[in-house]
């Protein structure tokens, strides 16, 4: 099926949409939809063709904006995480807005895991959390925790048992 008029840039895409739907045609509706990204730096008008800086840079340059926002800030590194909780305290939520625009937080604060490993670990009883960051000390623990021999001891009573 070849379209009857070749999409060149985005600003056709508006009528090309009503004719789809006046004409009951939801495939071309559809694809058309499709063609659209949310993403605004997409958009003809963002385009720079500045080579000498990113086109991040000059947009955040040319629009103000600071910079971008951490999303995930590592509690093991040395340096402590930007804490606004103090400017909500103080000054309450215009404040801490302030404070949030000037130095943003980062969204996710965790250690050196992964996201995955983050979530089974969340899921885990507390024994098994300790066991993973080697903080389990406890006699109860070490108890538990069986010697290889008798690992091995359990496994050829079982097979001989299964046998």
């Amino acid at each position: 099926m070849r379209p009857s008029a070749v999409l060149i840039n985005e600003s056709q895409l508006g009528t090309r949409l009503n004719h789809a739907i006046d004409h009951d045609r939801r495939g071309e509706f559809a694809l058309l939809l499709a063609f659209l990204s949310s993403d605004a730096r997409d958009m003809a008008q963002f385009q720079l063709d500045d080579g000498t800086l990113e086109p991040e840079l000059v947009l955040r340059k040319k629009f103000e904006l600071p910079e971008a926002q951490a999303l995930i800030n590592d509690l093991t590194i040395q340096d402590s995480p930007i804490d606004n909780s103090s400017a909500f305290a103080n000054g309450g939520v215009r404040a801490f807005q302030l404070m949030q625009a000037l130095k943003p937080e980062a969204l996710v604060i965790r250690g050196d895991k992964s996201a995955q490993m983050q979530r089974v670990l969340t899921n885990c009883d507390l024994l098994t959390r300790q066991k993973f960051n080697h903080s389990a000390k406890s006699e109860l623990y070490q108890a538990l925790d069986p010697h290889f021999v008798d690992q091995l001891a359990q496994q050829r009573q079982m097979s001989r048992t299964l046998a």
